[in-house]
């Protein structure tokens, strides 16, 4: 992760050398995954170079039900470095790049009871189960803005990282058993089933821009 951020990072700083020939852009939005803050600079009026970081940050939700304390956690964040092809000549771009991910879920249950995995009840202390998205993934996308004069300018992106989801399990205080085993890896396979459908993860906003 450190080394891809420190890739991204000199991507960023390059963009910034480059402002000699053209005006650079500064930018703020909001949308998926959250908040988001970014520089942009022009090579020519066709290419774009630009850097920005987003982030939704953490959410955490908690209920108890029958003794047992359940946990929910997001985390989303990313930082992106990518290029703008204004193919018309105009306002609208494709893009492309590449983004430093840290999207994960996480789910916990803790029980001074039982827990119920599959059709048996068990004995245990805790178990958790993550689903992370890779840590860098592709970008691909289109949008609106980055091109034109100095001043506000109007910004809008719709894209998606591509990449899949990891499932993984820790269970503490339960029977290492065959029976506990099998039950937890058909859990774990029926999340791995609807997770490993989604192959994307979408992104989408909208920014107002300022461009020296």
């Amino acid at each position: 992760m450190m080394e891809i951020r420190k890739i991204l990072g000199t991507a960023a700083l390059a963009t910034l050398a480059m402002s000699g020939a053209h005006a650079g852009e500064i930018y703020g939005g909001i949308g998926l995954p959250g908040l988001m803050l970014g520089y942009a600079q022009p090579l020519n009026e066709r290419f774009t170079l630009r850097a920005d970081v987003a982030t939704l940050g953490s959410r955490t939700l908690n209920r108890t039900e029958e003794g047992v304390e359940y946990s929910v956690k997001l985390k989303a964040q990313r930082i992106g470095a990518f290029a703008d092809w204004f193919v018309l000549g105009g306002g609208f771009r494709v893009s492309g790049g590449v983004t430093s991910n840290d999207y994960k879920l996480s789910m916990s249950a803790k029980s001074t009871t039982n827990i119920s995995i599959g059709s048996n009840t068990y004995s245990g202390t805790s178990l958790a189960v993550t689903v992370k998205f890779p840590s860098a993934t592709p970008y691909l996308g289109i949008g609106y803005g980055h091109h034109g004069g100095k001043g506000l300018g109007f910004v809008w992106d719709l894209g998606a990282s591509i990449g899949k989801a990891k499932v993984t399990a820790n269970a503490v205080g339960f029977p290492d058993n065959a029976q506990f085993n099998a039950d937890l890896d058909r859990e774990l396979e029926q999340l791995r089933s609807g997770v490993g459908k989604i192959r994307i993860l979408p992104q989408a906003s909208i920014a107002l821009s300022y461009k020296f």
